[in-house]
């Protein structure tokens, strides 16, 4: 069921994404060549305790660690290790969640690992700007395929595909709420949004096929090629939509 959000409920969710984004910035700011994923989880972890809040994702159906680290070919959930040493020329995704008095925000951002190659770069940037697209002209009374479609025609313009065995979720008390939202399809399709729904839309987009071999929580490129993954919580609104899963002013603690 679609829940709508209260401005009180949407108010909490905005610190929670505030929390979730900083965590993901402060991590971004070790990732280089020597570090481990684990040591960045740990980051992530101590940053999201002492606002005040918990880590989503730690222990979520059974998920072991705070942050979500992909690298490379790992497309989502890659599980932060002592093992996992970070090379210069990788590329990693960085997925965090944030529960803030009940409430939660979701957000990643892709990490380039020292110098890397134009093709990841090209990547990087266009899984970012499919997340901007999505956005665009989507308000209250737009279809839920609208979402998707802007992200695949994006993403498949550049040459890249998008992941269609994952995709996008509402959010609010709990990190997976209805809808579903797919990252690819038609638009003027699905349900229509209501002014109220908090949504996370994360465009997963691949440099070779979009299909995926799945182990466990391990999630990976069929073909071995590099993925991205680009992320915020959103609220729609009658006229548009509010990121909240980025920085506020002032103390908020």
């Amino acid at each position: 069921m679609v829940t709508i959000k209260t401005q009180k409920e949407i108010e909490k969710m905005k610190v929670a994404g505030d929390i979730t984004i900083r965590a993901i910035e402060l991590v971004g700011e070790f990732v280089k060549p020597g570090v481990s994923t684990k040591q960045l989880d740990k980051i992530a972890h101590d940053y999201i305790i002492s606002r005040g809040a918990k880590p989503s994702f730690l222990h979520y159906e059974g998920f072991p660690a705070s942050i979500c680290a992909s690298v490379n070919d790992v497309v989502v959930h890659g599980i932060p290790s002592d093992d996992i040493i970070l090379k210069e020329g990788d590329i990693i995704g960085i997925d965090c969640g944030a529960i803030y008095k009940g409430y939660q925000g979701d957000a990643a951002r892709t990490f380039a690992v020292g110098k890397i190659s134009e093709e990841k770069q090209k990547l990087i940037d266009v899984t970012k700007e499919c997340f901007y697209e999505a956005i665009t002209n989507l308000k209250e009374g737009s279809r839920l395929g609208d979402i998707g479609a802007a992200v695949q025609k994006h993403a498949e313009k550049h040459g890249f595909n998008v992941v269609r065995c994952m995709g996008g979720h509402g959010i609010g008390r709990h990190m997976h709420e209805d809808p579903y939202v797919p990252m690819y399809g038609l638009a003027g399709t699905g349900i229509k949004l209501k002014a109220g729904m908090t949504i996370a839309i994360e465009p997963m987009v691949n440099a070779g096929t979009w299909d995926l071999s799945l182990k466990g929580w391990d999630a990976r490129t069929k073909d071995g090629k590099p993925s991205a993954h680009y992320e915020n919580t959103v609220v729609i609104t009658e006229t548009g939509v509010e990121i909240l899963t980025q920085k506020m002013e002032g103390n908020f603690e």
